[in-house]
């Protein structure tokens, strides 16, 4: 690999003029096409075959797009002292509101709460809720046609009343190419700036980055004109081809310059730098690609959407990084240097004992029982609140915010169950008959705070049971109490039962996430051992690098837990909201984070393979190793560590716990586990951390360090 590399890395920095152009007009040709062909994304999350989704779609075909479509639930609250209905001004307040709902545009139906026949007045008489009914998907709803709605809540709070909006019509998809991902790239600027000692070699990191991230995102938005993708999927796409496109254009920089300070000419020292370190970004690539591919063995489409363009992100990535940087790196030549090595003789390679660096590795590998022990048990501890994580669909509003305040006064004055019912729908011939069978069945079922009768469609194919549970969505009892329905009321009749809504929903989804993510991690550890044996030629490394990863995933989780669901620190990063976690959260950090650390784990033990290989003791190995790779391996995760936490603050609310968790997990990973964890466990094992059973042997060597460059001479490099 690493010679077929050198030839490519040779090839795109003698014709750098062709390959620039090429990736130029690449970016201009997508980002034509994402101006143009780009489609609205989906911001719901179902599962084809669940029986919610399935009850979904037989709703919208027996009783129009009404039934299915996306709600706003506007909540009054009169004064203290007063009714909805007393004095007469708060019975006209509402009657006026209701009628100028009906009138938004895209509202197919609202709900009038003082209807005698159909009332939503709570039980104290104050406060009332009407529904209003979208005829398309949340993510169809324009932005035009929420703001007129909030438009009228807001001019009927001139009358006295409490007017606040809840329901998921109001949800926003995510935005690309806020705040967030300019403060990222403000810090990996900086980062690099000091690292590189040259705002030339910093800029062109950044800017070979950038290409590769915005050919990536201005792909995936232009495909969503063809096909149905979620609104978080580009942003993710962009966090993350962001992230590993410096880190991986800074692997290959430093090793540019490296071969500059041995006295290699700038073409052959371009072409050395994308064989050796070229050769640990593509296998790094590959192991982020796996973890992200891997997302569609779960079988949930959404998921393998986010995941196959998450990874067409990295192949663009790895790509840059193997071509353009190279071929940048032709144009800047000697400037790659800071100002005052650029004419300086060749260097010698530093001592192995000499600095800070190679002193914090003696002192890990001398000290290694202690500071094996020491990082395992920081990071246990930091891992305890994971076996309290609690996952939902139903995401809580911002604080304060119009959605909380709805909430807070549904729950205060209906009943934590009012404002997310279950649907029971009844299909078949004697579906009206029926259903008044299943209405009075459900009544008597323990936390069933109301069943109301079964309202047919028009051709009385099917029905309609409105379950109000005594508890909220999140609680378990909710839960227990939609599996308890579709466990003890048969279908009957000739009529089929199912139950959904938006809370039977999330439970499925959240249930087959949760059934999902121990098969997804096998398999994608299991695959990224075995790439990891062909790297290294060895059993012990592969099994550190993936027990480190489970102690950085157990503390990421751990962490993220304690900010998001209970609260800690919560204003701190500005949470928004604190609740259960969101349900496709843990396996996409799962397949991200361990992706990312195992970038880490070649980039780093590769160099003290390197150096084992070229006969150095095992000590001795992981200190030149380490003193060679950390400081890169230490720059690249601040790097990533900022551009994820600059998704924090100011993110979109289903980014905010996915960048926290990353971003929390980088420095986990980076700081303990590779930096302390990793160089001590292999201290402790010592030779045999190299051994490969001698009938695993015949297995290809793969060549990551670029032994086989070894063997040619520096400055006459290969025909291209």
């Amino acid at each position: 690999m690493a010679t077929l590399l050198h030839r490519l890395g040779l090839a795109s920095v003698r014709h750098r003029i062709v390959v620039t152009l090429v990736w130029l007009l690449a970016l201009v040709a997508v980002g034509v096409g994402a101006a143009t062909l780009s489609g609205k994304t989906a911001n719901t999350f179902s599962i084809p075959g669940q029986e919610s989704t399935t009850a979904l779609d037989l709703m919208e075909q027996k009783f129009g797009a009404a039934s299915a479509g996306a709600t706003v639930q506007v909540v009054f609250e009169a004064p203290a002292g007063e009714t909805v209905t007393i004095p007469e001004q708060n019975a006209r307040q509402i009657s006026t509101t209701v009628a100028q709902l009906a009138e938004v545009p895209g509202v197919v139906a609202v709900s009038n709460p003082l209807d005698p026949e159909n009332p939503a007045v709570s039980r104290d008489q104050g406060a009332a809720y009407a529904t209003v009914t979208f005829g398309v998907q949340p993510s169809e709803v324009t932005d035009e046609e929420r703001e007129e709605l909030l438009d009228v809540v807001e001019q009927a709070r001139a009358f006295g009343m409490t007017v606040e909006a809840r329901g998921e019509a109001l949800s926003n998809p995510a935005d690309i190419g806020g705040a967030s991902e300019i403060l990222g790239v403000v810090v990996a600027l900086i980062v690099l700036a000091l690292t590189y000692g040259s705002l030339v070699a910093a800029g062109m990191n950044l800017l070979t980055a950038i290409v590769g991230v915005g050919i990536g995102a201005a792909g995936i938005v232009t495909l969503t004109g063809f096909v149905d993708l979620q609104s978080t999927t580009p942003i993710l796409a962009v966090m993350l081809g962001l992230a590993v496109g410096i880190d991986y254009a800074l692997f290959i920089i430093t090793r540019f310059r490296h071969e500059l300070r041995r006295g290699i000419e700038v073409e052959p020292a371009a072409a050395r730098a994308v064989g050796t370190a070229g050769s640990a970004v593509v296998t790094a690539g590959l192991t982020v690609v796996i973890a992200l591919a891997g997302l569609s063995v779960v079988g949930i489409p959404f998921l393998t959407e986010m995941g196959l363009a998450a990874a067409a992100t990295i192949v663009i990535a790895v790509l840059v990084a193997i071509t353009l940087v190279p071929a940048i790196l032709g144009f800047v030549g000697l400037k790659a240097l800071p100002r005052k090595h650029r004419n300086v003789a060749a260097a010698e390679e530093l001592p192995v004992g000499r600095g800070f660096i190679a002193g914090w590795a003696n002192l890990v590998t001398k000290q290694r029982t202690l500071s094996l022990v020491l990082a395992v048990a920081v990071l246990a501890v930091i891992a305890i609140p994971f076996f309290s994580m609690q996952t939902t669909l139903n995401q809580r509003a911002a604080e304060g915010s119009t959605q909380a305040q709805a909430q807070a006064i549904m729950d205060s004055r209906f009943g934590p169950g009012v404002s997310n019912p279950l649907l029971i729908l009844v299909d078949g011939p004697n579906a009206v008959s029926y259903a008044a069978t299943v209405q009075k069945q459900v009544a008597a079922l323990p936390d069933v705070a109301l069943a109301t009768p079964p309202r047919p469609n028009q051709d009385q194919s099917a029905a309609l049971v409105t379950i109000i549970p005594a508890s909220g969505p999140e609680d378990e009892k909710t839960v227990d109490l939609v599996h308890t329905i579709r466990d003890t009321v048969p279908d009957g009749e000739g009529a089929e039962v199912y139950v959904t809504g938006n809370t039977a929903v999330s439970i499925d989804v959240s249930q087959k996430l949760n059934d999902a993510l121990p098969v997804y991690l096998a398999l994608v550890v299991g695959l990224a051992f075995v790439l990891l044996v062909l790297v290294f030629r060895s059993i012990l490394v592969p099994v550190v690098g993936v027990l480190g990863f489970l102690l950085t995933i157990g503390a990421a989780f751990g962490a993220t837990v304690a900010v998001f669901q209970w609260g800690w620190a919560a204003s701190a990063v500005n949470a928004g909201s604190t609740g259960p976690i969101l349900s496709l959260a843990p396996i996409i950090i799962v397949g991200i984070l361990f992706g990312l650390a195992m970038d880490y784990q070649v980039f780093l033990v590769s160099r003290m393979h390197e150096a084992h290989a070229h006969g150095a003791s095992p000590r001795n190995a992981i200190v030149t190793g380490f003193r060679q790779a950390a400081p890169v391996v230490v720059a690249a995760a601040t790097i990533m560590f900022a551009v994820f936490a600059a998704f924090v603050p100011e993110g979109n609310d289903t980014i905010k716990p996915i960048a926290f968790a990353l971003a929390v997990g980088i420095a986990f990973d980076a700081f303990i586990v590779r930096m302390i964890a990793v160089p001590a466990a292999l201290a402790l094992l010592g030779r045999s951390a190299w051994w490969l059973p001698s009938w695993l042997r015949w297995l290809p060597e793969l060549d990551v360090e670029g032994a086989a460059l070894e063997r040619q001479p520096a400055k006459e490099p290969a025909t291209v």
